[in-house]
């Protein structure tokens, strides 16, 4: 449950963000206070029907690969991630109150921009989810909360003492101080 609150709220923050920057930089496409709504469907539907729409174009074209050239089959693969992108923005568009103008400015560019956006989220989501999950591991701490570790949180799990000194010689040679001792008993 961690893993996904902490990728939903990451990804979240990152497209209000888009969403705020395609508002600002296209005068025919009009976000506002929309924004924080559309962030979440936007965040929902690339997470969940971004894939399944992915998945399924993919399976279509693959019919018929074996008749493209190499370069018929990368402009392919460039022409189906758009579509999926102007069909995650016609979800946007529909399901929120953002507004759009004109075809090209408001139906072509945006989708352009989400295309642009989740490269950039891809490139660095797995520091933005890190960092995302030191801030939900500490606000879990202060509401008294322990994350569970290896699905237990009882006192067995605590490191007892000389425990890194062990640890250390177990990195070296990759034994543990059981196996050390075995390995000693024998020769």
């Amino acid at each position: 449950m961690r893993k996904w609150i902490v990728r939903f709220v990451s990804l979240y923050l990152f497209n209000l963000v888009v969403l705020w920057l395609i508002g600002l930089l296209l005068a025919s496409v009009s976000v506002g206070w929309a924004a924080f709504w559309a962030a979440i469907v936007l965040t929902a539907a690339t997470l969940w029907i971004k894939p399944f729409i992915t998945r399924w174009f993919r399976g279509m074209a693959a019919r018929s690969a074996h008749q493209r050239t190499k370069i018929g089959e990368k402009l392919t693969q460039y022409v189906l991630v758009l579509l999926v992108a102007a069909i995650v923005w016609v979800l946007v568009v529909v399901l929120t109150s953002v507004r759009v103008e004109g075809w090209f400015w408001g139906w072509v560019l945006p989708p352009i921009a989400l295309l642009i956006a989740w490269a950039i989220y891809d490139a660095i989501d797995d520091r933005v989810e890190a960092h995302a999950g030191v801030v939900y591991d500490s606000a879990a701490a202060k509401l008294g909360r322990t994350p569970k570790v290896g699905g237990t949180t009882d006192a067995s799990t605590s490191p007892k003492p000389g425990a890194d000194a062990s640890a250390r010689r177990e990195l070296k040679d990759g034994l543990t101080d059981e196996q050390r001792r075995m390995l000693d008993e024998l020769g």
